[in-house]
């Protein structure tokens, strides 16, 4: 989403024209729900997708059509089975999508580009708001903290707008409302060979991470730079330096078997979202034994995910590395009302 908001506004910059295709509903077998987005230019796709096969082909035609018209408007798409098997689709469904022309010379959107791009960079809840009473004059806004900007939002509207895709009317207008940042932050603890595979896997599906070691080889901007923080600190008292809350995600994999017992028993305390540990069966369970010894209970130990990872038979630090962001990638997903099928 930050690359797609960029490349816009690059656009916009070098006063290029292009259309941003968004799917505001989707029903049956469509492969992207609502929320899915790509950008196009006269050339084609620039960025993001809507699905890949038929859907993104005549989305991409469509945008263009769009460019050419200089107009924004609303069109459905139903898919069956054997519609455009050549390029890709095999599943049937129905999805509305929402094409809105950017004129370059806008410079009210473009401002609010880079709203959105800030706010992309924020560990705070955010909504993306298009205002779609009328598709051919759409207005984008964004809401957070309880404040909107780049558009009003009638008094009467319920800003609890939760975790899915939605469309409300209010005040005799129709919105589109999308969640932008769920906040929650990755903590990787210990910076060795698996976390330097597993945090730039993190952010390029959209996870904030954070990395903590006790050695500043490990745990700087160098290493990692596509972390949001990097901390140099002592395993054994890891709140003086972060603050972790139940929507976080804690991923231990330090240099030892006893500092990752010093993380795991903290993060216990501290409650998040997710807890993972690396290691061997043995030494879970000598881990799971000093914590019991410490007070708590089987239940609150079972919560972590131990091993960390999903179970594709990973070897390499970069395998690992995909195992862990697989698991938090369907932890997320849980957490934000998507159930696995």
């Amino acid at each position: 989403m930050k690359e797609l908001f960029a490349k816009l506004q690059e656009c916009m910059e070098r006063g290029e024209e292009t259309v941003l295709v968004t799917i505001i509903a989707s029903s049956g077998s469509t492969p992207r729900g609502a929320g899915s987005r790509m950008l196009v230019s006269r050339e084609g796709i620039l960025c993001g997708t809507v699905g890949g096969g038929a859907v993104e082909y005549r989305a991409m035609q469509t945008a263009q059509e769009a460019i050419e018209k200089k107009a924004s408007y609303t069109k459905g798409f139903t898919l069956t089975r054997n519609q455009v098997a050549d390029i890709g689709m095999v599943c049937g469904g129905d999805v509305t999508v929402y094409f809105q022309y950017v004129n370059p010379a806008d410079r009210e959107f473009g401002e609010i580009c880079g709203k959105i791009r800030e706010a992309l960079g924020r560990d705070e809840d955010s909504w993306l708001l298009l205002d779609i009473t009328d598709e051919t004059c759409w207005k984008m806004g964004l809401y957070r903290k309880g404040e909107t900007v780049g558009l009003t939002l009638p008094a009467e509207m319920d800003v609890n707008f939760g975790v899915k895709a939605v469309q409300r009317e209010a005040g005799g207008r129709k919105y589109y409302i999308e969640p932008l940042v769920q906040a929650g932050t990755v903590y990787v603890f210990g910076g060795g060979h698996v976390a330097q595979e597993l945090v730039p896997l993190l952010a390029h599906v959209g996870f904030r991470c954070v990395v903590m070691d006790d050695r500043k080889e490990f745990a700087n901007p160098e290493t990692f730079p596509q972390a949001a923080a990097t901390v140099v600190g002592d395993m054994e008292r890891i709140s003086d330096y972060l603050t972790i809350t139940d929507r976080d995600y804690v991923c231990i994999m330090t240099r030892g078997h006893q500092f990752d017992y010093y993380v795991q028993r903290q993060a216990l305390a501290l409650k998040p979202r997710y807890i993972g540990v690396m290691g061997s069966r043995n030494k879970i369970k000598v881990s799971t034994e000093k914590l019991m010894a410490d007070g708590f209970s089987e239940e609150e130990i079972m919560f972590c995910h131990m091993p960390i990872g999903t179970r594709i038979l990973a070897e390499t630090p970069a395998e690992i590395a995909v195992s862990i962001a697989g698991e938090l990638i369907e932890v997320r997903a849980e957490s934000m009302g998507t159930r696995l099928k």
